[in-house]
């Protein structure tokens, strides 16, 4: 099979799989995730398909829809991967890319790296900051029925990977256990600028928020 119509087909494969998924982590993420993989890709000495592989079957089955259970994306991308007739080289880099991607509070260390690994992080956690990001937060937050904000409650930004599974904290929260984090976290020298600029895009919202809900006119 020729490398575009393997991801042609891996296109089909996550855009089913993924069929009425919420809406931050639905086709759409994938395809914003791909391109901006795609952008990074160009200023690195990368393997292509694999990048485009791992940026498309990234969140294939993320594990928080799934119980906490984190073996089913690996699993699924593998044996779709494996159907497809894929070099096993190939596949088990993808499966490492799955694996490690994931925030998870981010005091959890990787055990596997690679330029791939590096670029398909970063187009991921560049969708997380910004005005997208800021619209995904709040997204999750109402489908899973979370305080907006509340005063009483402050972030945590020293959980452990299973607190960070588990937490249930306001979305505003969120912004600092995460989204604030994800600047000094870049891999590439392309993905730390736009994260700058988003960064600071998520600073002045927030200023924002607290501004309105103070009462400031």
């Amino acid at each position: 099979m020729s490398a575009p119509d393997l991801i042609n087909k891996t296109i089909l494969f996550v855009k089913n799989k993924l069929d009425n998924a919420e809406g931050g982590h639905d086709w759409f993420h994938i395809q914003r995730v791909y391109k901006n993989a795609m952008s990074i890709a160009q200023n690195e000495v990368c393997t292509i398909q694999i990048v485009q592989l791992g940026a498309l079957l990234h969140d294939i089955a993320d594990s928080k829809f799934h119980d906490g259970d984190e073996t089913i994306g690996p699993k699924m991308a593998r044996d779709f991967l494996a159907s497809e007739g894929v070099d096993e080289e190939i596949i088990t880099h993808v499966v490492n890319i799955i694996d490690n991607i994931s925030f998870k509070g981010g005091n959890t260390a990787s055990n596997f790296s690679s330029v791939e690994l590096q670029i398909v992080q970063d187009a991921d956690r560049l969708d997380a900051i910004g005005a997208i990001g800021i619209a995904r937060t709040f997204n999750y937050g109402g489908f899973k029925n979370r305080e907006l904000y509340n005063p009483s409650i402050p972030p945590n930004t020293k959980m452990t990977k299973e607190e960070y599974k588990n937490n249930e904290g306001p979305t505003i929260n969120h912004f600092y256990e995460k989204l604030l984090q994800l600047k000094d976290k870049m891999n590439t020298e392309t993905g730390k600028q736009i994260a700058q600029k988003r960064h600071q895009y998520m600073e002045g919202f927030l200023a924002q928020f607290y501004a309105e809900w103070d009462g400031q006119l």
